[in-house]
């Protein structure tokens, strides 16, 4: 199982590619939530107000994730970060059931 790390300019994005992911079957759930992020861009600290898609899926999917994520993504730089995780059995069946 891994959990996608995206993100966004805003929740109506962030919603948007959580939606489009769950109805193509790629992933089981999303978390948004708002972040602060500082980064450097163009030569430039940028100071920002972002939001963060976190989603739960199967390895497999991370190719088409990526794929559907950088077609309809705002951001000349998207980041989409992949992080393998454990979790608890029910969870794992749950998870599997939604993105067979």
């Amino acid at each position: 199982m891994i959990l996608i790390y995206i993100p966004n300019p805003n929740l109506k994005t962030a919603q948007k590619i959580a939606r489009h992911l769950l109805n193509k079957k790629l992933i089981a759930c999303a978390n948004i939530f708002p972040i602060n992020s500082i980064y450097r861009w163009q030569k430039k600290i940028v100071d920002d107000k972002e939001v963060v898609l976190l989603s739960k899926t199967l390895a497999k999917n991370w190719p088409k994730i990526k794929k559907e994520v950088l077609k309809i993504h705002p951001y000349e730089l998207p980041c989409l970060l992949k992080l393998k995780i454990e979790t608890n059995e029910s969870f794992a069946k749950w998870l599997w059931r939604e993105v067979k």
